[in-house]
């Protein structure tokens, strides 16, 4: 196995054709610019796209070039957006969904497979799971066979896949049960009879969509004997550190969407272990580690006994939870969400009776009075139906936040180090000397623009709207505090005489 370590990385990209999975999803818009930007000569961009709400894939393509995310790209290299291919597809589908000319050309022209697409939902049906992120593997690596010119094929999977592991190294690990008999399960079985082997499916793991990756991994694992094969596993991702620009982010999965719940002051208790180090990282440093990987084994003479290659993309920045919480909780303050119902805090406990006693009274009180006030003055009741999804969240992504995994770095720290001198301001994933605070203060600057879409005009008028909630909550709890005291008092006072 030798690698030609002079070939540039955009000299290699230079007229090769990629295919890519999970080209709508949040990696996969970042990983299209990047490429189009950073590795200008690149031949053509296949895209596996669904027909989504009355939407063709042109269509949904369409609609995806006007996000803000490729205002750079429009100005520098307009005409690349040429090089973009949609291929009407579907991954929960057997086969992928492809028509026979689609797949045909894929056949004949592709020389990079990027497979990204996946349903990260935590809590998804183990029959969907499998579909979608297990049988599309294989379904994948069938189609690779057949390529003539294939390169590399590049899995996205995740730090979490072998959570049994205090230390996750970068190798290949057993799979938890046998592929193949699982997916002719989910093939076999009707949903309701695969809800009830679930538990027993999934034994250690803590939930479907982690299943379903581990068992994907021992997908590439078998083919890589005949195909050239490498697993890129990204912690948490969050929004961008650096490019196309700072705080980019358009999805509310995982963290994002209880930081919003918070800062909007409806989730006031979270449940985590406020000690162990968070593990998130920005989605722009795990597309250039996807870059660089497909690289190095695109330059790689591959043989049957090649050894998989495995990259762990995580943190590089060891912050508790709660320093993580205070940080966003001062950073909050100078940049507050819009239309706040209640002071911003950041409870945290790992303690799962006193977090659902807490969340009893911080969350389902409260919002049940409030949508009493809503039914009553004729408007839609929402915050108890938002509480119950929010707890849902909260539970789900309890297990990340309450362990903490150990992830082994020899592979990422010699690719890194095999980046050509000229290439590694645009292509290193190093963030080592970043500033969290600032990339906290511009994750939340990106919540606020490009998923809440507020406008930073209004800034003004969201602080004092913060202050006038700030008022209000000190007034409610010293009053509270008072009749409590008041309460106890009298009880006293009744027990003396």
């Amino acid at each position: 196995m030798t690698t030609d370590p002079v070939k540039s990385i955009p000299a290699f990209y230079a007229g090769q054709s990629i295919f890519l999975t999970g080209a709508t999803g949040f990696l996969g818009k970042v990983f299209i610019e990047k490429v189009l930007r950073s590795c200008p000569d690149v031949r053509e961009i296949f895209m596996l796209m669904r027909p989504k709400k009355g939407l063709s894939v042109n269509k949904r393509l369409e609609k995806i070039l006007n996000l803000p995310l490729f205002d750079k790209l429009r100005e520098e290299r307009p005409s690349n957006f040429e090089k973009l291919v949609p291929i009407s597809g579907n991954v929960s589908e057997k086969g992928l969904g492809l028509s026979a000319a689609d797949r045909q050309m894929l056949i004949e022209r592709v020389t990079i497979i990027i497979h990204g697409a996946a349903s990260v939902r935590l809590n998804d049906t183990l029959k969907y799971a499998i579909f979608v992120n297990t049988r599309a593997t294989r379904d994948i690596c069938i189609l690779a066979q057949s390529m003539k010119n294939i390169k590399a094929l590049v899995y996205i999977s995740t730090a979490f896949t072998h959570v049994n592991n205090p230390l996750i190294e970068e190798k290949a690990y057993p799979p938890i049960a046998d592929w193949q008999k699982i997916i002719d399960m989910a093939e076999s079985l009707d949903n309701h009879t695969l809800n009830i082997f679930t538990a027993k499916c999934l034994d250690y793991i803590p939930n479907t969509y982690i299943f379903s990756k581990n068992l994907a991994e021992s997908v590439i694992q078998e083919y890589s004997s005949s195909l050239p094969c490498a697993i890129v596993r990204p912690s948490m991702v969050t929004s961008s550190i650096k490019e196309p620009m700072p705080g980019w982010i358009d999805n509310i999965y995982g963290p994002i969407g209880l930081y919003i719940g918070g800062g909007k002051g409806i989730i006031r208790i979270g449940c985590c272990n406020k000690n162990l180090n968070e593990d998130i990282v920005p989605v722009d440093i795990v597309i250039k580690a996807i870059l660089v990987v497909s690289w190095k084994i695109g330059l790689t003479s591959f043989s049957a006994d090649s050894t998989l290659f495995v990259l762990n993309c995580t943190t590089q920045k060891h912050i508790t939870h709660q320093n993580v919480m205070r940080m966003l909780l001062s950073v909050g303050r100078e940049i507050p969400l819009e239309g706040i119902i209640w002071t911003p805090n950041g409870r945290l406990t790992d303690n799962l009776i006193l977090f659902y006693i807490l969340t009893i009274f911080l969350h389902m009180l409260p919002a049940i009075l409030i949508d009493l006030v809503l039914k009553f003055s004729g408007r839609q009741p929402m915050l108890v139906r938002l509480q119950r999804k929010l707890y849902v969240a909260n539970c789900v992504l309890s297990h990340f936040s309450s362990h903490e995994w150990k992830f082994s770095n020899t592979n990422k720290l010699a690719v890194m180090s095999s980046i050509p001198p000229d290439n590694r301001d645009m292509f290193s994933f190093d963030y080592f000397d970043c500033d969290m605070r600032e990339y906290i203060k511009n994750s939340i600057i990106g919540v606020k623009k490009f998923l809440l879409h507020e406008d930073m005009n209004r800034l003004d008028a969201a602080r004092s709207h913060s202050k006038r909630v700030y008022l209000f909550v000190t007034m409610v709890e010293t009053i509270v505090s008072i009749y409590i005291l008041r309460m106890i008092y009298w009880w006293i006072y009744s027990f003396t005489l």
